[in-house]
Formats: C-alpha cells, structure tokens, sequence
C-alpha cells in the first residue's frame, strides 16, 4: 500500500512539473496570472510557473496582423450609396494591455475602422471618395490608432480596398466622362480650325503686302523710265528745234518722219483695226529717216570739235 502511495505522489509530482514549465514561441508573449490576478508577462523562451498557484493567461500575439474589413454600404454627403472594405494592418505593442482592456480585440478594432469608414465617407461628396483615397486612408489612421492607444497596439495602416457606386451611378459617370471627352475633342477641333484660319488669314495679309511692295516698286520704277523717256524727249526735242532754228532740213525730216510713224503705230494698234494700208507717201517718209543718222552725225562731231578746243 506504501508503495502505491509514493508512485502515486511521483506521478502527481511529475505531472504537476510538468505543467510548471512552459516554452513560450517566438513571436508571443504570455501573461501569468496568480489565483487569477495579472502579476507578469514572459516573453519567448522557457517560462517556470509556481505549481497549483501560477497559470498562463492570454497568450497575445505581437507580430503584425492584418484584418480584412468587410464590405459595407456608406452613404456619401451628397447621399450617394456606395460599398466599401478595405484592410488593416496592426500590431500589439504592450501585451498586458491587449489581454485586459479589451475583451476581444479583433472584433474591437474591426467595429471601430468600420464606424470610421462610414463617419470619414460621410463628410466626403461622391467624387472626393473615388478619387482622394490617400486622404481617406490618413484620416482613418490617424483616428483608428488615436482610439486604441489604451489597448497597447499600434495601427500602422489602414488601406480603402475598394469603393463600389451604384450600377447607375457608373453608367451616368461613363456617360459624363463621354461627353468630357467629346466635349474637350470639340474644342481642340474649333481650337485647330481657329488657329488654321488665323494662319491662312496672315498668309493672305503678308501676300497682300508683298505684292503692294511689288506694285509700289514696279510703279516706281515706270515712273522712273516714263521720267527718263521724257527727259530724253525733251532733249531731242530740244535738238530739233535748235536744228529748225538755224535751217537745217534734216532736223525738219527728222521731226516729221517721227510724228507721222507714231501716228501709223497708233492707228495699228486700234483694237478694231484688222487692215492698215499705207499711203505711198510712207516711202518718202523713210527716205527721210536718214536725215535722223546725218544729224546725230553732224552732232557728234560738233561735241567732238568742242572738246578738242
């Protein structure tokens, strides 16, 4: 019977050891709890607990965990329906914390990015929603982890997955994005058009005022050759009329030969002239010509006699 007892006491011994001793993982930490009271937490490696007085309480994990937040309806400032979830990314800074201030804390930090994902929208108009996440996700964060400070985690992010609008809202926005589009197409072709037309038009004013430069210069230039056929007029003119004074009959030649060859050139050029026949005194006319070269000869050799003397 003696013997029965000290197996027995052996195998309680043993048993009780046994529960005395824990090896707490890498990644963990426990909290030790005296009749139920907190009194320590141990951190990864071995762990020895006073048989029948001390127990693990909560074993809190401290790596970072992520939580998947489920899809809910958020209405928005100007009272558009839209559905939202996203995902959180958090991590247990201070274990005691984590085991005694909240009872269960997944569940905690769900409801409260949840109720701040529906408060955050709610202030936001339709459009700021779908295009200013970055903003929406740092209004979350910085509520979110203001608000479990006194759990002893730390939020280190809050990403908006995804924020679906109604079927029709989608189909009114595609048809609003068309008629941007069409409407930017419109104005870059009227732009184009403008633009065409403003460089046609200054195509036309620098032609205008190329050819009035060659007009203007072509003008001058027959004035100037009118000046100068009048010049020379005047001078033979001139010539003439001292040849007439001092008698001399080929100057008188030459003064009628001309006049009477502008007369016939003028009547040729008569639009309705189709025939021009010339009297016989026309051949009279040329012999007279030559009293044109016997002038121009005695005149040359005067200048010559002038300028030898």
């Amino acid at each position: 019977m003696g013997d029965v007892l000290i197996i027995i006491f052996l195998v309680f011994a043993v048993i009780v050891l046994i529960r005395s001793i824990r090896f707490v993982p890498q990644g963990f930490h426990y909290t030790i709890e005296r009749f139920g009271k907190y009194i320590n937490t141990r951190e990864p490696g071995f762990a020895f607990l006073v048989p029948l007085v001390d127990s693990v309480g909560r074993k809190i994990n401290m790596m970072e965990q992520v939580l998947d937040v489920p899809s809910q309806e958020v209405i928005t400032r100007d009272n558009a329906v839209v559905k939202v979830d996203g995902v959180v990314f958090f991590q247990v800074l201070d274990a005691p914390k984590a085991a005694y201030q909240v009872a269960v804390l997944e569940r905690a930090v769900l409801n409260l990015v949840m109720t701040n994902i529906r408060t955050v929208l709610g202030s936001m108009d339709l459009d700021e929603s779908l295009s200013k996440r970055d903003e929406i996700n740092a209004r979350l964060l910085s509520v979110v982890d203001d608000a479990t400070h006194p759990w002893g985690i730390k939020v280190n992010r809050i990403e908006i997955k995804d924020i679906t609008p109604p079927r029709d809202l989608v189909d009114a926005m595609a048809r609003q994005m068309k008629a941007e589009r069409e409407k930017r197409a419109t104005i870059l072709e009227a732009e184009g058009a403008r633009q065409g037309e403003i460089l046609r038009a200054d195509g036309e004013k620098q032609a205008a005022i190329l050819e009035a430069e060659g007009k203007k210069e072509a003008a001058f230039r027959e004035a100037e050759a009118r000046e100068r056929l009048a010049e020379a007029e005047a001078k033979a003119t001139m010539m003439v009329s001292k040849a007439i004074a001092q008698g001399d009959l080929q100057a008188i030649n030459y003064f009628v030969a001309d006049k009477y060859i502008h007369a016939i050139k003028a009547i040729a050029a008569s639009p309705n002239q189709k025939l021009l026949m010339l009297p016989m005194e026309a051949t009279g006319v040329l012999g007279s010509l030559a009293g044109v070269a016997e002038l121009a000869k005695e005149a040359l050799t005067k200048q010559r006699s002038s300028g030898e003397g």
